[in-house]
Protein backbone atom coordinates (compact mmCIF):
# COMPACT_ATOMS: atom_id res chain seq x y z
CA UNK A 1 0.00 0.00 0.00
CA UNK A 2 1.36 3.63 -0.90
CA UNK A 3 2.06 5.60 1.80
CA UNK A 4 -0.31 9.11 0.62
CA UNK A 5 1.87 12.05 -0.17
CA UNK A 6 2.05 15.33 2.44
CA UNK A 7 0.89 18.24 0.31
CA UNK A 8 2.32 21.20 1.39
CA UNK A 9 0.28 24.35 1.65
CA UNK A 10 2.42 27.18 -0.43
CA UNK A 11 4.14 29.40 2.02
CA UNK A 12 1.85 32.00 2.86
CA UNK A 13 0.67 34.16 5.69
CA UNK A 14 -3.20 32.43 6.22
CA UNK A 15 -3.71 33.18 10.03
CA UNK A 16 -5.48 36.32 10.67
CA UNK A 17 -3.62 36.11 13.95
CA UNK A 18 0.15 35.81 12.10
CA UNK A 19 -1.14 38.48 10.07
CA UNK A 20 -2.25 40.85 12.82
CA UNK A 21 1.06 39.80 14.93
CA UNK A 22 3.18 41.16 11.89
CA UNK A 23 0.80 44.33 11.51
CA UNK A 24 1.88 44.82 15.05
CA UNK A 25 5.10 44.22 14.53
CA UNK A 26 5.96 46.53 11.62
CA UNK A 27 4.40 49.42 13.61
CA UNK A 28 7.21 49.23 16.47
CA UNK A 29 10.69 51.33 16.64
CA UNK A 30 13.21 50.07 14.48
CA UNK A 31 15.85 49.10 16.74
CA UNK A 32 18.62 47.88 14.63
CA UNK A 33 19.01 49.84 10.63
CA UNK A 34 20.98 47.99 8.38
CA UNK A 35 21.58 49.91 5.64
CA UNK A 36 23.75 48.93 1.64
CA UNK A 37 26.22 46.68 4.55
CA UNK A 38 29.55 45.75 2.30
CA UNK A 39 32.36 43.85 3.71
CA UNK A 40 35.49 42.99 1.68
CA UNK A 41 38.66 41.06 2.87
CA UNK A 42 41.85 41.20 1.60
CA UNK A 43 44.18 37.82 0.86
CA UNK A 44 47.03 36.75 -0.81
CA UNK A 45 45.20 35.73 -3.68
CA UNK A 46 43.29 38.44 -4.23
CA UNK A 47 39.99 41.21 -2.55
CA UNK A 48 37.07 38.19 -1.53
CA UNK A 49 33.66 40.30 -0.70
CA UNK A 50 31.92 38.77 1.95
CA UNK A 51 28.64 40.65 1.91
CA UNK A 52 27.54 43.24 -0.40
CA UNK A 53 24.83 45.87 0.05
CA UNK A 54 22.76 43.89 2.68
CA UNK A 55 19.81 45.74 4.27
CA UNK A 56 17.36 45.06 6.42
CA UNK A 57 15.51 46.65 9.81
CA UNK A 58 14.72 44.87 12.84
CA UNK A 59 12.14 46.36 15.16
CA UNK A 60 11.74 46.23 18.75
CA UNK A 61 11.15 42.73 20.54
CA UNK A 62 11.58 41.28 17.39
CA UNK A 63 12.82 37.64 17.05
CA UNK A 64 15.27 37.28 13.62
CA UNK A 65 17.44 34.39 12.96
CA UNK A 66 19.68 34.42 10.08
CA UNK A 67 20.28 31.55 7.78
CA UNK A 68 22.18 30.36 4.72
CA UNK A 69 24.86 28.50 3.25
CA UNK A 70 28.15 27.51 4.75
CA UNK A 71 30.37 30.61 3.53
CA UNK A 72 27.66 33.22 2.93
CA UNK A 73 28.71 35.56 5.67
CA UNK A 74 25.83 34.93 8.57
CA UNK A 75 29.29 35.33 11.49
CA UNK A 76 31.03 38.16 9.37
CA UNK A 77 27.30 40.04 9.41
CA UNK A 78 26.80 39.24 13.33
CA UNK A 79 30.26 40.34 14.28
CA UNK A 80 29.95 43.31 12.02
CA UNK A 81 26.39 44.12 13.83
CA UNK A 82 28.75 43.70 17.57
CA UNK A 83 31.43 46.29 16.75
CA UNK A 84 34.24 43.37 16.54
CA UNK A 85 34.67 44.04 12.90
CA UNK A 86 34.57 46.84 10.66
CA UNK A 87 32.17 47.55 7.03
CA UNK A 88 34.05 47.87 4.09
CA UNK A 89 30.65 50.19 2.94
CA UNK A 90 27.49 50.65 4.69
CA UNK A 91 26.03 51.54 8.20
CA UNK A 92 25.08 49.68 10.90
CA UNK A 93 22.37 51.93 12.78
CA UNK A 94 21.22 51.26 16.59
CA UNK A 95 18.61 53.47 18.13
CA UNK A 96 19.13 55.83 14.83
CA UNK A 97 23.15 55.58 16.17
CA UNK A 98 25.52 54.89 13.91
CA UNK A 99 27.51 51.68 15.36
CA UNK A 100 31.21 51.80 15.10
CA UNK A 101 32.52 49.65 17.72
CA UNK A 102 31.51 47.55 20.61
CA UNK A 103 29.00 49.30 23.05
CA UNK A 104 26.52 48.65 26.26
CA UNK A 105 23.60 48.76 23.66
CA UNK A 106 24.56 44.92 22.20
CA UNK A 107 24.91 41.85 23.81
CA UNK A 108 26.37 39.20 22.30
CA UNK A 109 26.70 35.40 22.53
CA UNK A 110 29.44 32.95 20.72
CA UNK A 111 28.95 29.49 20.04
CA UNK A 112 32.09 28.49 21.74
CA UNK A 113 31.56 29.07 26.22
CA UNK A 114 33.60 32.15 26.61
CA UNK A 115 33.36 32.27 30.44
CA UNK A 116 35.93 33.26 32.59
CA UNK A 117 37.00 29.72 33.88
CA UNK A 118 38.69 31.08 37.09
CA UNK A 119 35.34 33.12 37.72
CA UNK A 120 32.23 31.59 39.64
CA UNK A 121 28.83 31.76 37.91
CA UNK A 122 27.75 34.86 39.66
CA UNK A 123 31.37 36.36 39.29
CA UNK A 124 31.13 36.34 35.21
CA UNK A 125 27.76 37.67 35.76
CA UNK A 126 29.35 40.76 37.80
CA UNK A 127 31.66 41.36 35.36
CA UNK A 128 30.35 43.60 32.72
CA UNK A 129 28.47 45.31 35.27
CA UNK A 130 31.57 46.37 37.60
CA UNK A 131 33.46 47.22 34.28
CA UNK A 132 30.52 49.61 33.68
CA UNK A 133 30.86 51.28 37.19
CA UNK A 134 28.42 49.33 39.60
CA UNK A 135 29.64 48.67 42.77
CA UNK A 136 30.29 45.47 43.79
CA UNK A 137 27.02 45.66 46.27
CA UNK A 138 25.37 46.94 43.28
CA UNK A 139 26.72 44.51 40.85
CA UNK A 140 25.98 41.16 42.97
CA UNK A 141 22.49 41.59 43.73
CA UNK A 142 21.93 42.78 39.42
CA UNK A 143 23.94 40.15 38.89
CA UNK A 144 21.60 36.97 40.72
CA UNK A 145 18.42 38.55 39.21
CA UNK A 146 19.98 37.33 35.60
CA UNK A 147 21.20 34.05 37.15
CA UNK A 148 17.57 33.61 38.21
CA UNK A 149 16.15 34.64 35.34
CA UNK A 150 18.38 31.77 33.57
CA UNK A 151 17.21 28.89 36.21
CA UNK A 152 20.58 29.26 37.57
CA UNK A 153 20.29 29.98 41.27
CA UNK A 154 21.18 26.81 43.42
CA UNK A 155 24.72 26.98 40.90
CA UNK A 156 25.65 30.54 41.29
CA UNK A 157 28.81 30.08 43.21
CA UNK A 158 30.36 27.29 41.04
CA UNK A 159 33.00 27.20 38.56
CA UNK A 160 31.97 26.95 34.50
CA UNK A 161 33.92 23.70 34.35
CA UNK A 162 31.82 22.01 36.66
CA UNK A 163 28.22 23.23 34.39
CA UNK A 164 26.91 21.80 31.30
CA UNK A 165 27.35 23.06 27.93
CA UNK A 166 23.83 23.83 28.25
CA UNK A 167 24.15 25.60 31.95
CA UNK A 168 27.47 27.34 30.74
CA UNK A 169 25.55 29.00 27.56
CA UNK A 170 22.72 30.06 29.77
CA UNK A 171 24.86 31.70 32.04
CA UNK A 172 26.67 33.51 28.97
CA UNK A 173 23.13 34.78 27.99
CA UNK A 174 22.96 36.26 31.57
CA UNK A 175 26.37 37.75 31.44
CA UNK A 176 25.30 39.28 27.69
CA UNK A 177 22.00 40.49 29.29
CA UNK A 178 23.30 41.95 32.87
CA UNK A 179 23.92 45.61 30.87
CA UNK A 180 20.43 45.37 29.55
CA UNK A 181 21.45 45.80 26.21
CA UNK A 182 18.71 47.08 23.16
CA UNK A 183 20.23 44.18 21.19
CA UNK A 184 20.84 40.27 21.63
CA UNK A 185 23.78 39.14 19.32
CA UNK A 186 23.62 35.64 18.89
CA UNK A 187 25.85 33.51 16.69
CA UNK A 188 25.21 30.03 16.54
CA UNK A 189 24.84 29.53 20.58
CA UNK A 190 23.19 25.96 20.79
CA UNK A 191 25.44 24.82 17.81
CA UNK A 192 28.06 22.59 19.71
CA UNK A 193 24.88 21.51 22.21
CA UNK A 194 23.43 18.11 21.64
CA UNK A 195 20.19 17.41 20.35
CA UNK A 196 18.18 16.90 23.83
CA UNK A 197 20.01 20.01 25.26
CA UNK A 198 19.46 22.31 22.10
CA UNK A 199 15.99 21.88 22.57
CA UNK A 200 16.28 22.49 26.08
CA UNK A 201 18.07 25.62 25.23
CA UNK A 202 15.54 26.75 22.87
CA UNK A 203 12.58 26.78 25.02
CA UNK A 204 14.94 28.17 27.96
CA UNK A 205 15.28 31.41 24.88
CA UNK A 206 11.76 31.78 24.14
CA UNK A 207 10.99 32.02 27.60
CA UNK A 208 13.62 34.57 28.44
CA UNK A 209 12.89 36.97 25.62
CA UNK A 210 8.66 36.94 26.82
CA UNK A 211 10.33 38.07 29.80
CA UNK A 212 12.91 40.39 29.01
CA UNK A 213 12.58 44.07 26.90
CA UNK A 214 15.24 42.60 24.41
CA UNK A 215 15.82 42.25 20.53
CA UNK A 216 17.46 39.40 19.06
CA UNK A 217 19.40 38.21 16.28
CA UNK A 218 20.29 35.08 16.10
CA UNK A 219 22.37 33.15 13.93
CA UNK A 220 21.81 29.51 12.91
CA UNK A 221 22.30 26.64 9.86
CA UNK A 222 19.20 24.88 11.48
CA UNK A 223 16.07 25.54 9.39
CA UNK A 224 13.96 23.45 12.10
CA UNK A 225 15.58 26.27 14.74
CA UNK A 226 15.25 29.27 12.64
CA UNK A 227 11.47 28.86 12.21
CA UNK A 228 10.94 27.33 15.88
CA UNK A 229 12.65 30.74 17.07
CA UNK A 230 11.61 33.62 15.17
CA UNK A 231 8.97 36.08 13.54
CA UNK A 232 11.17 36.99 10.67
CA UNK A 233 14.00 34.86 9.09
CA UNK A 234 16.38 36.89 6.72
CA UNK A 235 17.84 34.22 3.88
CA UNK A 236 21.54 35.12 3.03
CA UNK A 237 22.60 34.20 -0.41
CA UNK A 238 26.23 32.72 -1.16
CA UNK A 239 29.66 34.26 -3.08
CA UNK A 240 28.87 36.93 -2.17
CA UNK A 241 26.32 37.14 0.71
CA UNK A 242 23.47 39.24 0.17
CA UNK A 243 19.75 39.41 0.95
CA UNK A 244 18.25 36.59 -0.52
CA UNK A 245 14.58 36.63 0.76
CA UNK A 246 13.10 38.41 4.24
CA UNK A 247 10.30 35.85 5.22
CA UNK A 248 7.66 35.94 7.82
CA UNK A 249 7.41 32.65 9.88
CA UNK A 250 3.26 31.66 9.49
CA UNK A 251 3.37 29.90 13.08
CA UNK A 252 1.50 31.38 15.62
CA UNK A 253 3.06 32.33 18.90
CA UNK A 254 3.48 31.83 21.50
CA UNK A 255 6.08 28.58 20.01
CA UNK A 256 6.35 24.58 21.44
CA UNK A 257 7.47 21.48 20.16
CA UNK A 258 4.25 20.53 18.78
CA UNK A 259 4.22 23.11 16.25
CA UNK A 260 6.88 21.31 14.30
CA UNK A 261 4.71 18.72 12.16
CA UNK A 262 2.11 21.43 11.76
CA UNK A 263 1.22 22.47 8.40
CA UNK A 264 2.36 26.21 8.87
CA UNK A 265 5.74 24.98 10.09
CA UNK A 266 6.73 21.93 7.52
CA UNK A 267 5.53 24.80 4.71
CA UNK A 268 7.97 27.73 5.61
CA UNK A 269 10.72 25.20 6.23
CA UNK A 270 10.12 23.97 2.59
CA UNK A 271 10.32 27.33 1.58
CA UNK A 272 13.27 27.81 3.36
CA UNK A 273 15.31 24.60 1.71
CA UNK A 274 13.91 26.21 -1.22
CA UNK A 275 16.15 29.17 -0.58
CA UNK A 276 19.27 27.62 0.38
CA UNK A 277 19.47 24.54 -1.81
CA UNK A 278 17.93 25.46 -5.38
CA UNK A 279 16.78 22.22 -6.87
CA UNK A 280 19.11 20.46 -9.66
CA UNK A 281 17.61 20.02 -12.87
CA UNK A 282 16.29 16.71 -13.64
CA UNK A 283 18.83 13.75 -13.88
CA UNK A 284 21.89 16.20 -12.09
CA UNK A 285 23.37 15.63 -8.35
CA UNK A 286 26.39 17.27 -6.40
CA UNK A 287 28.92 14.71 -7.41
CA UNK A 288 32.81 15.15 -5.50
CA UNK A 289 35.23 14.14 -8.04
CA UNK A 290 36.07 10.24 -8.04
CA UNK A 291 39.37 9.35 -6.67
CA UNK A 292 39.77 6.30 -5.31
CA UNK A 293 42.79 5.87 -2.42
CA UNK A 294 42.91 2.57 -2.12
CA UNK A 295 41.67 -0.79 -4.00
CA UNK A 296 38.69 -2.69 -2.24
CA UNK A 297 36.67 -5.91 -2.66
CA UNK A 298 33.90 -4.61 -4.33
CA UNK A 299 31.14 -1.26 -4.83
CA UNK A 300 29.21 -0.06 -2.80
CA UNK A 301 25.55 -0.11 -4.33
Amino acid sequence: MTAPVLELPPYTRQSPEVEARFHKLKKRPVTLDVNRLTKVFSTPQGEVTALENVSFALHRREFMCVIGASGCGKSTLVRILAGLESASAGEVLVGGESVSGPGPDRGMVFQGYTLFPWLTVKQNVMFGLKMTGHSEATAESEAMQWIELVGLASSAEVYPHQLSGGMKQRVAIARALANQPRILLMDEPFGALDAQTRAQMQSYLLQIWRQVDITILFITHDLDEAVYLSDRVLVLDSDPGRVGELIEVPVPQPRNPRQFLTPEFLSAKKRLEELIHPQQRDGEEDRLPMLRMTKVGDDVV
